[in-house]
């Protein structure tokens, strides 16, 4: 792709939107990608045509030293969703080791019921008795 006469410039001034913190066409991270957002620029017009430039972003964000708000608040973002997926992950993790118990749960209650629904469709004549059990009887 052959660069077009402007892209020196569109990269210039993207620098100087992404490092006042008023990025229009990326998330203003201090990154090369971020850089080739905001300049409309393929990334490698920065690794392959114009190194000159990726070294000068690079030395102005170094100069800076402290990174900027956006990128500040992206990073907590970032570290935020990190733990919330951690989280949901171990949450899943925890709901497939319990679908084998239930699924046997399933199973075992289904059996009993169907022994149950046999019993009351042949009833025998024989009672059995229910120990342990004592019926009150109130006397006046």
């Amino acid at each position: 792709m052959n660069p077009t006469p402007d892209e020196r410039v569109r990269i210039r001034a993207a620098m100087d939107r992404i490092l006042s913190g008023t990025a229009e066409h990326s998330n203003g991270a201090l990154t090369i990608v971020a850089l080739a957002q905001e300049a409309e620029v393929p990334r490698n017009a920065l690794t392959q045509r114009h190194t000159d430039l990726k070294a000068e972003f690079y030395t102005r964000v170094a100069e800076r030293g402290a990174p900027s708000e956006v990128e500040s608040r992206l990073r907590a973002t970032i570290t935020a969703l990190k733990k919330t997926i951690a989280n949901k992950n171990a949450e899943l993790a925890q709901l497939r080791a319990d679908v084998p118990a239930l699924v046997r749960a399933v199973n075992q209650l289904t059996l009993e019921n169907q022994e149950l629904r046999e019993a009351l469709a042949n009833p025998s004549a024989e009672v059995i008795p229910i120990r342990g059990r004592r019926s009150r009887h109130v006397e006046d």
